[in-house]
């Protein structure tokens, strides 16, 4: 601790805002009206703190910013609900940092490989300047404005199929990831073979075997029922998945100055208030996935960051690494 959006992705995205305009629109006395999706489970801390956030938006703005959540991907997976946003629907989504590097580079470093060891360095670091300068840059050249980066989603771990000790165990093995260059490059690296495909289809992929492997945090593991469609767990904990809450600039540039402090305050607020249960849930659902007979495994983490340490030069992440390093003082 990515893909580029496709021209015809966005216009069918605007196609599919203006033939629902209608749907969009919000209570008549609502200012705005923002429309968060996510690709997980209404259960997942995510979606819990979704709906905490929406209920404590209404309440501090008196109704006047009104957020709607939308689980499972009932918005489409998180590529299509960010082009659905930059299309300037009324929609916004949890995203990993990463899918956003296409525009600022520089953001991939939030998913680098073995970076942050704790979820307080993370949250840290997603309120520095450095950080916070990047967040503008975004809004500037891709019309996405990030509310809060603190919404941590958990360790990634290994599920597969086999046995894995080390990189070497992975070599050929079809391991589906975010479809970013820090997500690819880092499972490259660790030995597999990267195989991007939305979240929504991964528990098919591996029931059919159209991938052998995948990766993914503890609270995702249990709340997509993927112990049902693999055998072993290992706790490489490679990429710590800090996401953002993301949404369109056409829709945030509605709220007035004095709403949006309010939205951004409880975005970081409720995000810290998701990571705790991400934290503490997290834990729980390794135990309850250990007892359906899936096998969790610690590892020697050694080889496996010594494999991905060429992530860095290679993605030209050195001086991010080095701001990272200056922020959290080490």
């Amino acid at each position: 601790m990515t893909f580029p959006f496709k021209r015809l992705a966005l216009a069918a995205a605007a196609a599919v805002v203006a033939a629902s305009a209608l749907a969009l629109a919000g209570p008549a006395s609502a200012e705005t009206v923002l429309r968060i999706g996510t690709v997980l489970a209404p259960n997942d801390p995510m979606g819990q703190g979704l709906e905490k956030f929406k209920a404590d938006v209404a309440k501090a703005t008196g109704g006047a910013v009104v957020i709607e959540v939308f689980h499972n991907s009932q918005l489409g997976d998180t590529t299509e609900m960010l082009d659905q946003a930059r299309a300037g629907a009324n929609v916004g989504t949890v995203t990993d940092v990463a899918r956003l590097s296409s525009f600022v580079p520089s953001l991939a470093i939030m998913s680098a490989p073995f970076l942050f060891d704790t979820y307080e360095q993370a949250d840290k670091f997603a309120l520095s300047d450095a950080y916070l300068g990047w967040g503008q840059e975004l809004k500037e050249k891709a019309g996405l404005v990030m509310l809060a980066s603190n919404w941590y989603q958990g360790a990634r771990h290994a599920l597969t199929q086999v046995p894995i000790a080390s990189p070497a165990d992975l070599k050929g093995i079809r391991m589906r990831t975010i479809g970013a260059p820090v997500w690819i490059e880092t499972i490259r690296a660790m030995g597999a073979e990267p195989t991007p495909i939305a979240w929504g289809e991964v528990y098919s992929a591996l029931q059919l075997g159209t991938i052998d492997a995948a990766e993914a945090q503890p609270t995702a593991i249990w709340g997509a029922k993927l112990y049902e469609v693999i055998k072993h767990v290992t706790k490489t904990g490679h990429i710590q998945l800090v996401t953002a809450l993301v949404v369109g600039a056409d829709a945030w540039d509605k709220i007035s100055p004095a709403n949006q402090k309010i939205v951004r305050d409880l975005a970081v607020a409720n995000g810290r208030y998701a990571s705790g249960l991400t934290i503490e849930l997290g834990k729980k659902a390794l135990v309850d996935v250990a007892a359906t007979g899936v096998k969790v495994s610690e590892v020697d983490l050694a080889p496996f960051k010594k494999a991905v340490m060429p992530v860095y030069s290679l993605l030209k992440l050195e001086e991010e690494a080095k701001i990272v390093n200056k922020v959290l003082g080490r």
